[in-house]
C-alpha cells in the first residue's frame, strides 16, 4: 500500500485515488455506517463510565439503553437492511471458512473470520446489555429492569455483568489489532469503505445482488428500536438501590424479652 492509498483509506483520498474509485461500488449503505460509529462512541461511554462509577453510573445505564436501541436496529437491519447488511449474506459457512483458511475466498465485505467476529461482538454486547439491565452496583444505582427480579437473582446477575465486561473488553482489543493487521500488514482498505461506504471491486470477484429496505424498511428497523428503549426505560419504577449495610442497619434491633412477671404470693 503506497502512502496516499493508506492516507485514502482515512479519509483524505488524493485526485488520482478519487478518480480510481470510479469503478467502487458502495459496500455499506448510510444505515449501518451510522450504526457503527454510533456503536463504537455508546461502547466507549460505557465502558469510560463503568470504569469510574459513583456518580458516572446513571450515564454508564444511559449508554448501555443507546447499545440496546442500536443492537435492535442491527438485528432488524441484518433481515431488511441493504445486500452487503443482511446477516444471510456474510454468514460464515464451512465451506467459505476452508475456503478462506486456504487462500482461495473471494467475496466482499466481511472475510469469513471477520464475518465470525462481527457475531461474536453483536452476541456478547447483547449480553452484557441484558445483564446490565437487571444488575445493580448495590450502592445507588440499579438497571431499569432490576426491580423485576430479587436480590439473590439481581446480584448474580451483575457478578455475570461484570465478567462478561472483561470478555468484552479481550474481543474489542483483538478486533482493533485484527483491523490494523489487515490493514498495515495485509494492505487491505478497512477504515475508509466504513467511512464513506465505497470500495473498489475487485475484478473477477462476484457482487451481491442489489437489495434495498427502501424508506418503510428503514422507518421500521429505526421505530422498532426506539419502541424497546422506551419500553426498557418506562419500565424503571424502582427506588434507588440501598446499600446492604444500610439495609441492616434499617431493620430496627429485636426488643429484649421482657422478664417473667413475678410469681404472685399466695
Amino acid at each position: 500500500m503506497t502512502t496516499p492509498e493508506l492516507l485514502s483509506d482515512f479519509g483524505a483520498a488524493p485526485p488520482a485515488a478519487r478518480a480510481a474509485d470510479a469503478s467502487s461500488y458502495l459496500l455499506w449503505d448510510l444505515p449501518l455506517r451510522v450504526f457503527h460509529w454510533s456503536l463504537v462512541a455508546a461502547v466507549t461511554v460505557a465502558v469510560v463510565t463503568g470504569e469510574l462509577g459513583g456518580a458516572w453510573m446513571p450515564w454508564h445505564g444511559r449508554a448501555g439503553l443507546v447499545i440496546v436501541g442500536l443492537l435492535v436496529f442491527r438485528l432488524a437491519w441484518g433481515i431488511v437492511g441493504s445486500a452487503t447488511s443482511r446477516f444471510t449474506q456474510f454468514a460464515p459457512r464451512p465451506a467459505a471458512l476452508l475456503a478462506y483458511v486456504r487462500g482461495r475466498w473471494r467475496g466482499v465485505g466481511h472475510n469469513p473470520l471477520g464475518a465470525l467476529a462481527v457475531f461474536a461482538l453483536l452476541a456478547l454486547l447483547a449480553a452484557q446489555a441484558a445483564t446490565g439491565l437487571f444488575g445493580n452496583d448495590d450502592i445507588a444505582f440499579a438497571g431499569p429492569l432490576n426491580h423485576l427480579v430479587g436480590d439473590e437473582t439481581g446480584d448474580r446477575v451483575t457478578g455475570w455483568h461484570r465478567l462478561l465486561a472483561t470478555g468484552l473488553l479481550a474481543l474489542l482489543v483483538l478486533h482493533l489489532a485484527a483491523i490494523a493487521f489487515h490493514v498495515l500488514v495485509k494492505r487491505h482498505r478497512l477504515i475508509r469503505p466504513m467511512i464513506t461506504g465505497r470500495q473498489r471491486a475487485e475484478p473477477g470477484v462476484p457482487l451481491p445482488r442489489r437489495v434495498s429496505a427502501g424508506r418503510f424498511g428503514l422507518i421500521g428497523a429505526v421505530a422498532l428500536a426506539a419502541a424497546v428503549v422506551v419500553t426498557i426505560s418506562g419500565t424503571d419504577r424502582a427506588p434507588a438501590v440501598v446499600p446492604a449495610a444500610a439495609r441492616v442497619a434499617a431493620v430496627p434491633a429485636a426488643a429484649p424479652a421482657s422478664a417473667p412477671a413475678p410469681s404472685p404470693a399466695w
